[in-house]
């Protein structure tokens, strides 16, 4: 019996000690740098198993053993999806925390506040990692301005119903909250103001105020008798872009008659649609305008504009803003 006990014991402390090599080979490999060489951006698809990820890693390069990163992450919070750059020598064990926390690549795209559909559509089809093809320009107005992340690989489309879905969840916020007594019918039309906010002014501060302006008009029955109307009836949004401005030109006088619906010197009332895709701020701005008497307003060199409320007023700034224009 003693001897089947030394045996027993013999085995039972090489077990231990087996343990013990493997549970320090173990956290060697886990703690230690990896095998990695060269910065790599990888891609986990939704839906990827651990087993799959483990594999995933092990075939790039970025990890030496699955069956270790799939023992070292059976505990902890899951992984997640996404694009992932890992450094060189990166230790398994912030290969892990990285996908556990979701530190993805930052790939991004930034649309400005006021570009046309057709402008924003360029952008998309510029950036090469994206994906698809855009066959119609979508809908003026309805692309939210904002910066949108994406991976490797996204749909250019996938974008455009993301902005789409921004610019429909920002005008039902908004129009809850709109002012009272506007003349304006439906959340159509309060688009179609807001782009024309967007487009009269960059300066922050003066969007409720440009709003006001628009607003007395279209309750007197006035012309709007805005510039960006007249230039998007001659581009359709189709713009220059060698740095003249959208029409690669100065707007003429000439242009002021031209007999397109979208001319707001001739026709009374908002254009039929977005001359542009407002931001969240003009939106809010068209449907809570401030409340003053101004019906006039022009540029006053500094990228602002002066505001008056008799039109004796507007000509003598209007003819302050032409010499500075002369001038410049």
């Amino acid at each position: 019996m003693k001897h089947i006990f030394l045996s027993v014991l013999s085995i039972f402390l090489l077990g231990l000690a087996a343990a013990a090599v493997i549970g320090s080979f173990g956290a060697h490999q886990y703690l230690s740098e990896g095998p990695l060489q060269d910065s790599k951006l990888i891609i986990i698809e939704r839906g990827s198993g651990v087993s799959q990820i483990a594999q995933q890693l092990e075939k790039e390069g970025i990890i030496n053993h699955a069956l270790l990163f799939k023992i070292a992450t059976r505990f902890g919070t899951s992984l997640k999806a996404g694009e992932y750059e890992f450094s060189p020598k990166i230790p398994m064990v912030e290969v892990i925390s990285m996908m556990q926390e979701g530190v993805v690549f930052d790939r991004k795209i930034t649309i400005p506040e006021g570009y046309t559909a057709w402008q924003i559509v360029q952008i998309l089809n510029a950036r090469e990692e994206l994906t698809g093809t855009i066959s119609k320009i979508p809908p003026e107005g309805t692309l939210m301005p904002n910066t949108y992340h994406f991976v490797a690989g996204e749909d250019r489309y996938d974008i455009i119903k993301r902005m789409q879905s921004a610019t429909i969840k920002a005008m039902n916020e908004l129009w809850e909250s709109r002012a009272s007594n506007l003349p304006i019918k439906n959340k159509a039309e309060a688009l179609v103001l807001a782009s024309v906010i967007e487009k009269e002014t960059g300066v922050a501060n003066e969007r409720e105020r440009v709003a006001g302006v628009f607003i007395n008009r279209l309750r007197k029955g006035m012309l709007l008798q805005t510039d960006p109307t007249v230039i998007y009836a001659i581009t359709k949004g189709k713009i220059q872009t060698a740095g003249k401005g959208p029409l690669g030109r100065r707007l003429l006088r000439k242009d002021l008659q031209i007999d397109d619906p979208y001319n707001t010197y001739k026709y009374v009332g908002l254009p039929p649609g977005p001359i542009a895709n407002p931001g969240y701020d003009s939106i809010k701005a068209a449907l809570n305008p401030e409340e003053h008497d101004y019906i006039f307003f022009v540029a006053d060199g500094t990228g602002g504009h002066v505001f008056s409320k008799t039109l004796a007023q507007h000509n003598q700034n209007a003819a302050k803003w032409r010499k500075i224009r002369n001038a410049q």
